[in-house]
């Protein structure tokens, strides 16, 4: 069975580069039969909060993710510790006493000799000795895993081939000074342990894929297969921060875009396929295939997913919105939606055509047609009206007054809805009434 992860850490609300990710594993998860782990990465106790974890939950319920499975690393540090006593045993994991200062003038020393900044091992060259003095002087040691220096190669199933000498990296810290793990080792720890057969994350983890591919077979045996997708990039060409407060997912759904709106988006960007609206998860999952996702950065266009969005608002029937229309304090039901819907880019854009219907409206009409919208009321036919209503009532008004164009529908149109464009007047006529379009027409 394939099983996958999606790993956020709970330290802020999730981003749309991160909702990418964990829509890629779950159309992974839906095309294969397979099972998705939502687990949190949160050894990082200071930054991790429980209110970020909630929200995350919250994030994925509304794109239509449901894991199948629900992990959090920070009470599973015992397995961490039994993990890293065995790295000890079989000589790969070794303290160093090192402080940053230290380190980082090693690093421009190397650097101002033309070298490259790679951990030198000094560590490797101390005695027992010289260990028993760095403790009793208060020193605390991080604890690097030492790296095989051979070249390790994986199939990508994204970028295809791929080939990283780990001579040409420092031996990475797994445990800090005070004995929390780095996101090197528990990864792979709960990776073994919960079966993960695929690992599908974005390409800034290309590196960290040959580092711990030694960590699993120096654990396991064996490695998932890896899928490093290409991150999303901004206007200005330059990576998007998962940080970025106006691309989160929670402030994607206040701004009254829709799921689908979103998982489609972010499904099709950056592949071979069509950018198109799907208003089912089944639709999207017919045709994934992590083939089709191209390796060059993917630019990111929130105007491009908020046209998405109208799209698919201009195909969806009443029922699929009766309840968010609802939330608005709409009560317009079938009619109202089917005259409005393709003129809003958003839910919320429901309530502005709500309020023209039933509100009170400046009226936006020149003085010099007056005399018109006097005419115009004069030939109001009676109720009940349906969509004819339009045709017969401009008819009539055509032959009385010799207006055509936009000479003729201007100066309605401003009077009955205050805007320059909307909805077809003939659907919302009908909503708005008899009486109340005389009033507009008179005002």
């Amino acid at each position: 069975m394939v099983i996958l992860r999606f790993a956020p850490s709970p330290t802020g609300r999730m981003h749309i580069g991160n909702a990418r990710t964990a829509i890629l594993n779950w159309l992974m998860k839906l095309k294969t039969g397979g099972r998705f782990i939502l687990r949190f990465d949160d050894t990082d106790v200071d930054r991790s909060k429980q209110e970020f974890a909630d929200a995350i939950v919250e994030d994925l319920k509304w794109l239509g993710i449901a894991p199948d499975r629900i992990e959090h690393q920070s009470t599973r540090l015992d397995r961490y510790d039994l993990a890293a006593e065995t790295l000890r045993s079989k000589n790969l994991l070794y303290a160093c006493y090192e402080t940053q200062d230290e380190l980082e003038r090693r690093r421009k020393r190397q650097l101002g000799r033309g070298q490259p900044p790679v951990y030198d091992r000094a560590a490797l060259k101390l005695t027992a000795e010289d260990r028993r003095d760095l403790d009793a002087q208060g020193r605390r040691p991080h604890w690097r895993f030492k790296l095989g220096h051979r070249m390790v190669t994986w199939n990508d199933l994204i970028r295809g081939p791929q080939h990283i000498d780990t001579a040409s990296l420092s031996d990475p810290v797994l445990v800090r000074e005070d004995g929390s793990y780095l996101y090197t080792l528990p990864s792979v720890v709960d990776d073994v342990e919960f079966g993960v057969t695929h690992v599908i994350r974005g390409e800034d983890h290309v590196v960290n894929t040959a580092v711990q591919t030694e960590i699993f077979e120096a654990l396991s045996g064996g490695a998932p297969q890896f899928a490093h997708h290409s991150l999303l990039i901004g206007g200005d060409g330059k990576s998007l921060s998962k940080r970025l407060g106006s691309l989160s997912i929670a402030s994607l759904r206040d701004s009254g875009l829709e799921p689908m709106a979103v998982v489609s988006h972010a499904a099709l960007l950056g592949t071979s396929d069509a950018i198109v609206p799907h208003r089912h998860m089944v639709s999207l999952v017919e045709g994934f295939d992590l083939g089709k996702l191209s390796r060059a950065p993917v630019r990111f266009d929130e105007a491009e997913l908020r046209s998405l969005n109208a799209r698919l608002l201009h195909g969806v029937p009443y029922e699929h919105v009766a309840d968010e229309l609802s939330a608005l304090g709409i009560k317009g039901g079938r009619e109202f939606w089917e005259a409005i819907r393709g003129n809003v880019t958003s839910i919320k854009d429901a309530r502005q055509w709500y309020d023209i219907i039933h509100g009170k409206l400046p009226l936006d009409s020149a003085d010099s047609d007056k005399t018109f919208l006097q005419e115009a009321r004069a030939l109001l036919p009676p109720e009940p009206w349906d969509r004819s209503m339009w045709n017969s009532w401009t008819s009539a008004l055509q032959q009385r007054t010799g207006r055509k164009g936009k000479e003729l529908f201007r100066p309605l149109r401003l009077a009955l809805t205050g805007r320059e464009h909307g909805p077809e007047l003939a659907a919302l006529l009908p909503l708005i009434g008899k009486a109340e379009v005389e009033r507009r027409l008179s005002s």
